[in-house]
């Protein structure tokens, strides 16, 4: 009877029971969701909101584990062979790969697929043979491509066709002994800046081709370090590269080198530090100057190049002062226009579009010519009244001058004793006079008691006297002047009188 009570109350302990056990499974079953593993930093690598870095932990393989919110990776320092297919799809907001200092040599063909947002690839320093075209064709936003100190003896010529927002490109210390020119010549490699083909075993440079390309690649195209034959065209071409300030030349100017003899390895010159041996080269279409064109702030010049292309077959392209690009119609805010005939056109001249315009022909995507290059000079009008006020000062100059001349001609007092005209004799001398007191042999009206003479001597005194004429005090001579009646004396004396009474006050009586 103690019993009956409890029985009633047994079935409810097994649905607790399970129910305990429902929720205890729900919470190990949302474990594994609480942090998932693909947003886990790898064990080698250091990881912050958008930057992975795995640099220097000697990888053999990349890490499979990558958090997606990185935009720059660092796998540069290790010991990578190779890079998988696809292997970036984890990453969808990558911008910078770094995998420098490796040991690739090669890449598959979807090695970088999956990657439309990868703007700066640095390869450098790993063992690359060649550049293929199936390389970095996906890579449709890579602005920069780091591909110096690897083995690289070829460059496939459109290896570069697909990658139209490429601006920097570094091949240097590589094994090249040709490059395709006509590859950064297509109409999508218009953005390209920087070309490095520096210290690479370049024999031979097409001039012709470098010469046609665009003004902005041309200034940052660096072949120094390169043993390239010796000719005139090559050392006239970077002369004018020199002469337009090119970085590639003007930074590495002592740097450009060339090979005087094939059958002599090391025969290398600083063919433009020491030019002595090219003074007799002859200036050819590369050496002439760019046509001047003036033009005053608000005008509208048309610029044209003379041309008997036919038309229908070509189009026409502009370089502007700041390596800009203009084609038909024109630039973007239409202050630039380039018409059907190849004629430029400025809309409203303005100072900062002073500079060196280069006109190309372009007849296909890998040819071009140029046609003629305008240095527009953009000058500000001067004023009218600056105009008549510069003519109003020359006159007035010129007059003054004249008058001055006139004075010393004509109202110079007369210095020679012989041209003067002599006065009347009845003159008076000017007593103020030290040349007339001191030549004059005639004594006073009255002798002074004060007035010192010496005996026997020729000497003048310039004692005052007592007495004066016209309030002025007169000189007086000594009077032993042994020699007063010699004629030349006699003729001093007249000559003398006739200077006084030219500079005298006093009136003249006839």
């Amino acid at each position: 009877s103690t019993m009956s009570p409890r029985v009633p109350a047994d079935p409810l302990w097994p649905r607790v029971a399970k129910l305990l056990l429902l929720l205890q499974l729900c919470a190990h079953g949302r474990a594994p969701r609480a942090s998932p593993l693909p947003h886990s930093c790898p064990a080698a690598c250091i990881c912050t909101s958008d930057l992975l870095s795995c640099s220097r932990q000697t990888l053999q393989r990349v890490p499979r584990a990558l958090p997606p919110t990185a935009t720059t990776l660092d796998l540069s320092h290790n010991a990578l062979t190779q890079l998988h297919d696809r292997w970036l799809a984890a990453l969808p907001h990558l911008e910078a790969l770094h995998i420098s200092h490796n040991q690739i040599k090669d890449l598959s063909p979807q090695a970088f697929h999956n990657a439309s947002y990868l703007r700066h690839l640095d390869m450098s320093s790993n063992h690359l043979h060649a550049v293929e075209t199936h390389y970095f064709d996906a890579l449709v936003s890579l602005e920069e491509l780091l591909l110096y100190n690897n083995r690289i003896t070829r460059v496939d010529e459109n290896a570069f066709a697909k990658l139209s927002g490429l601006r920097k490109v570094y091949l240097s210390w590589n094994n090249l002994t040709t490059f395709p020119f006509r590859s950064v010549r297509g109409l999508g490699n218009y953005s390209l800046r920087t070309l490095d083909l520096s210290s690479n075993s370049l024999s031979s440079i097409p001039v012709e081709e470098l010469s046609a390309l665009p003004e902005n690649i041309r200034n940052g195209l660096y072949l120094h370090n390169n043993p390239i034959r010796c000719s005139c065209p090559l050392y006239l071409m970077l002369q004018r590269w020199k002469q337009r300030g090119f970085s590639s030349v003007k930074d590495f100017f002592e740097e450009h080198t060339c090979k005087v003899s094939d059958n002599v390895p090391r025969s290398l010159i600083k063919f433009l530090k020491y030019s002595h041996m090219f003074e007799n080269c002859s200036a050819g279409p590369e050496d002439v100057h760019p046509v001047p064109f003036p033009v005053m702030v608000g005008q509208t010049p048309l610029l044209t190049c003379n041309t008997s292309l036919p038309a229908a077959a070509t189009t026409y392209m502009w370089i502007s002062p700041h390596h800009e690009p203009i084609k038909h119609p024109g630039n973007s805010n239409r202050s630039l226009e380039v018409y059907r005939n190849g004629s430029l056109k400025i809309a409203v001249a303005k100072p900062w579009h002073s500079g060196v315009y280069v006109g190309l022909a372009i007849n296909s995507p890998h040819n071009f010519s140029r046609l003629c290059e305008v240095n527009v000079t953009v000058h500000y009008p001067k004023p009218d009244g600056e105009i008549f006020s510069t003519g109003l000062t020359t006159l007035l100059g010129c007059i003054v001058s004249l008058v001055l001349v006139l004075i010393y001609l004509y109202l110079t007092p007369c210095r020679c004793l012989s041209c003067c005209k002599k006065p009347a004799p009845l003159s008076p001398p000017q007593e103020c006079s030290a040349q007339s007191s001191i030549l004059s042999t005639t004594p006073p009206a009255t002798d002074a008691p004060n007035r010192k003479v010496s005996a026997n001597k020729h000497v003048v005194f310039l004692e005052p006297v007592r007495e004066t004429q016209n309030g002025k005090i007169r000189l007086a001579l000594g009077e032993d002047f042994p020699d007063a009646k010699h004629p030349k004396v006699l003729q001093l004396k007249s000559d003398s009188e006739s200077i006084s009474s030219v500079f005298s006050d006093t009136p003249i009586v006839s």
